[in-house]
């Protein structure tokens, strides 16, 4: 009868042993797996900010060129108004 409850005593530690060490591993392995999602997550959001950088550079670039475009344009709708005023001379002094 004692060897009975040794054995009862001895069985229960041994599963309370392993199933503490079945739970440690887990929790170890789940750390490791948040970990590795973080990471993953801290990449994908630094791959987004690179990109909205890019096309925040871009649409600086763009907009300097619509700004010389812009200012271009004024030039020659200036310089055409001064051709029309110089035709509309030589045409009063030849045509009238």
């Amino acid at each position: 009868m004692d060897w009975i409850a040794i054995l009862g005593i001895l069985g229960t530690l041994s599963g309370l042993i392993l199933g503490w060490a079945g739970r440690s591993r887990s929790y170890r392995q789940d750390i490791i797996q948040e970990a590795g999602a973080d990471a993953l997550q801290r990449a994908d959001v630094d791959y987004i900010k690179r990109g909205v950088d890019d096309i925040r550079l871009e649409q600086r670039v763009q907009a300097q060129r619509v700004d010389a475009l812009s200012e271009r344009v004024t030039r020659v709708e200036e310089s055409a108004k001064q051709a029309h005023k110089r035709i509309d001379r030589k045409e009063d002094i030849g045509g009238a």
